[in-house]
């Protein structure tokens, strides 16, 4: 039989606060973290906003020469999950480290890294390449850097899925510890990608919103969305075997109840038309955690402002829910900080987490009005007060990656 698994411990960077609380207050407010971009010149690009972080100091989590080795996607990882792990109040000298295991992961890794070394093995030559270059841009260094700061000697993996990354790694996680693997994992994502090859790549690709007002740029679900807005940060929760949790007398925030992993086999950057493979994952999900559509209240949707996605994903949450599907609230976080890609699922778990702690489901800000197929409770115009029994996320990758995990409010029973 698998073991029960609860969430203990949140932490979260975002672009609109870098501490869980300052995050759920700016959704609960529909505060937009969108804005001009700061980190390069956008003269000659189609595209001028993104999501950044503000005020974020690596020395607030770590020293500051750990922070000099770490690209920002590492930083923002090891913050989050330092969040995470005060949050939990867990004694680690008091704890076996090989039962503590760590499931994060990037979608890209640092694309800074790859820039910075390019320009200098053009100007320079080989030989003037930075020897860190590799440990420093591969996308697994986030969980290798949490576990070297934290000492945590346990199973430590890095799922890339793209834009399901953070949703993948905290599934897997849950599997690790229901089959008895480990006791404590830190899960989610990670991403800092707003980088002149970054935002040039995705624009390429006419993924991104050239709509240059922060309020209405990442508008999922409207019928004038135009593409998304790319954000940075990292969402990191703390999953514990329950009666690992209890023994130490945690706060146990909600129960992770299923996950469910599919793949469309269809395009490689556009999900199935008919949304069957982001509706068969939802449905594995709610299969894992023995509920139906009828048992859920809330679908944080992956909702990413992109003409394809919201209408395809739409079509998915009416295939997997059924006649249950209008009942459903569904949002999208990233209305208000931008797609944080690799990191998206890490801070959008954290969203339903604290949205059945506090029967609240925020706003989808910059909705007006959907197209007449878009006819789902997209939480227009302000947010909603409702008992949240049971959440699911949910995240779409390019390649045909579906992910959603399922959280319910935590019972004895």
């Amino acid at each position: 039989m698998s073991r029960r698994v609860v969430v203990t411990g949140l932490g979260a960077i975002t672009p609109i606060g870098n501490s869980v609380e300052e995050f759920w207050e700016g959704l609960c407010e529909g505060r937009t973290g969108i804005g001009p971009i700061t980190y390069f010149d956008t003269a000659e690009y189609k595209v001028k906003l993104a999501a950044e972080l503000k005020d974020f100091k690596p020395g607030d989590y770590m020293d500051v020469k750990s922070a000099r080795r770490m690209e920002p996607f590492s930083q923002y990882a090891v913050a989050a999950a330092k969040q995470a792990l005060d949050d939990c109040g867990i004694d680690l000298s008091a704890e076996d480290p090989y039962r503590i295991g760590v499931s994060v992961g990037s979608g890209i890794g640092s694309l800074q890294a790859v820039e910075s070394a390019e320009k200098r093995l053009l100007e320079k030559g080989p030989g003037r390449v930075d020897p860190l270059l590799v440990p420093r841009m591969i996308c697994n260094m986030a969980a290798g850097n949490i576990a070297i700061q934290f000492g945590l000697k346990g199973k430590n993996i890095n799922v890339v899925t793209a834009c399901a990354t953070g949703t993948h790694c905290i599934g897997e996680a849950f599997r690790s510890i229901q089959y008895g693997e480990a006791d404590v994992m830190l899960a989610g994502g990670t991403e800092g990608s707003i980088t002149p090859i970054g935002v040039a790549g995705f624009s390429a690709l006419t993924a991104l919103s050239t709509n240059e007002d922060p309020k209405t740029a990442s508008r999922p679900f409207d019928k004038d969305r135009d593409g998304f807005v790319m954000g940075e940060g990292s969402g990191i929760i703390v999953l514990e075997e329950l009666e690992h949790a209890k023994a130490r007398g945690a706060k146990i925030y909600a129960e992770l109840l299923g996950y469910g992993a599919t793949c469309d086999a269809y395009h490689i950057t556009s999900p199935a038309e008919d949304g069957s493979g982001a509706a068969k994952a939802m449905e594995f999900a709610m299969k894992d955690a023995g509920v139906g559509p009828e048992d859920i209240d809330y679908i944080n949707a992956h909702g990413t402002s992109t003409h394809h996605n919201d209408l395809f994903e739409t079509k998915a949450i009416k295939l997997a829910m059924g006649d249950e599907a209008k009942r459903v609230k569904v949002n999208s976080t990233k209305s208000m900080i931008g797609h944080l890609l690799g990191a998206a699922g890490g801070v959008e778990a954290i969203v339903c987490v604290k949205s059945i702690e506090n029967d609240y489901v925020h706003v989808t800000a910059g909705l007006q009005e959907s197209e007449p197929e878009l006819d789902l409770d997209y939480c227009k115009g302000s947010g909603q007060h409702l008992t949240v029994r049971r959440a699911i996320s949910n995240s779409l990758g390019f390649g045909g990656h579906n992910a959603s995990i399922l959280f319910g409010k935590y019972t004895e029973e």
